[in-house]
């Protein structure tokens, strides 16, 4: 379907002024490598939710559903890179520090689902794909990093800041090496009879370094930046955010002291969300992400090439890619609403509508849950009623002397 005047077709990512396609679209993984994907994500999904399930019904599902968005604008911000591509953070690093590293891959998952669903960003059948490379590597990375980092340090250590933005680097990094792995096995192990690639069509040793230039550079000092300014303005503004993913529980006969409110955290957000127009400034595809028609033209190929360290795209289009690509339309790809004349507020549009998703998609979630379990509703109630600093080793008092933590 042709965009209005002043786009290219939907199935070309190049020099358009909307937000190019920044997460692994269909038909550049094999239906098989799909599957494995799903198979390893699902697992951690059924997880997070077991282990996060008492929490949902207390103030972690709205931190929850404000991380996803804050996510999803988040990666709307694209980010020049070398070689004429694109990039973006993804906010793993604060949500996992935040959240823990259990919610924080339902938050990121759920950002990325809204995106593939409604907005073609990222594939239906690599969605799988997606999510184990940002949210459940990404996550765990983060948390990992800066419990590591910040082992031992005071509440209000600089450390923490440091910690705080090593884990936003890694975990990007991270998430990005996974992508390359999972584009570069593609033609080795799917070809044809001709050892034309089925699906990405660049090996390892093109697409990791291709793949992980931008980030180790650009991308991911995006991604440390706003990690650590991000725990900073917590840590000043709202510092209970920061202990609520030590899953202790309040002891009854305590006085009530002051947790975490997302009411700081959701004016940042509201601020980010209306400098999202800013985003679409970085024209252009990200790397290993381009359209059928790219393969084809004449400025496709060059732009393919200069990306892909000089290695020219295959002569024709992969099969494969070209079949799976047409598998789902989305109802306003590219961000871009057909309905809307101006970019910019076409975009500033679609992620409003994106972070209604995500707010309607937790709370429709807390809804079922409560509904599912009114006794488990009533005790999460009565304990989020009360609260306590974090523990000693989080640089708070903790919980009194012989006090139980939840497990």
């Amino acid at each position: 379907m042709a965009k209005r005047k002043g786009r290219l077709a939907r199935s070309s990512t190049l020099g358009r002024g909307a937000a190019p396609k920044v997460h692994i679209p269909d038909g550049y993984l094999s239906p098989s490598t799909c599957a494995v994907m799903y198979a390893a994500s699902a697992p951690c999904w059924w997880a997070a939710l077991r282990r996060t399930r008492r929490k949902l019904f207390g103030r972690t599902l709205p931190l929850l559903s404000l991380f996803a968005a804050f996510s999803f604008v988040t990666m709307l911000f694209n980010l020049p890179l070398p070689g004429g591509t694109t990039g973006h953070a993804v906010g793993v690093g604060i949500a996992a520090i935040v959240l823990g590293p259990w919610a924080s891959l339902l938050a990121i998952s759920l950002a990325l689902t809204i995106q593939a669903l409604f907005f073609g960003d990222g594939g239906i059948t690599t969605l799988g794909a997606n999510c184990f490379n940002m949210a459940i590597a990404g996550s765990f990375a983060a948390w990992g990093i800066y419990r590591l980092v910040s082992l031992g340090a005071a509440a209000e250590s600089r450390r923490r800041v440091v910690a705080a933005a090593l884990a936003g680097y890694g975990a990007i990094n991270l998430s990005a090496l996974l992508a390359a792995i999972e584009f570069g096995i593609q033609p080795m192990l799917f070809h044809d009879a001709t050892g034309a690639p089925l699906y990405a069509p660049y090996p390892l040793r093109i697409a990791i370094p291709a793949m992980m230039a931008g980030h180790l550079t650009i991308a991911g000092a995006a991604e440390a930046v706003m990690s650590a300014g991000l725990f900073s303005y917590l840590r000043r503004n709202e510092p209970g955010l920061l202990g609520q993913s030590q899953n202790q529980l309040p002891h009854p006969s305590q006085q009530p002291a002051r947790m975490g409110h997302p009411g700081n955290a959701a004016l940042a957000l509201a601020v980010v969300l209306l400098m999202t127009p800013l985003g679409i400034v970085a024209s252009g595809a990200a790397w290993g992400e381009w359209g059928p028609k790219d393969f084809s033209s004449a400025a496709g190929r060059a732009q393919i090439t200069i990306a892909s360290r000089s290695a020219a795209p295959p002569a024709a289009v992969p099969s494969g890619l070209a079949r799976l690509a047409k598998l789902w339309t989305a109802p306003m790809p590219d961000y871009a609403p057909h309905f809307v004349k101006s970019a910019g507020f076409g975009y500033l549009l679609s992620a409003m509508f994106g972070v209604g998703l995500i707010l309607a998609a937790a709370w429709l979630g807390q809804r079922l849950v409560q509904f599912a379990n009114p006794v488990a509703n009533g005790y999460a109630e009565r304990c989020d009623s009360h609260s306590f600093p974090h523990s000693p080793k989080d640089g708070g008092g903790g919980p009194p002397a012989g006090q139980r933590r939840e497990r």
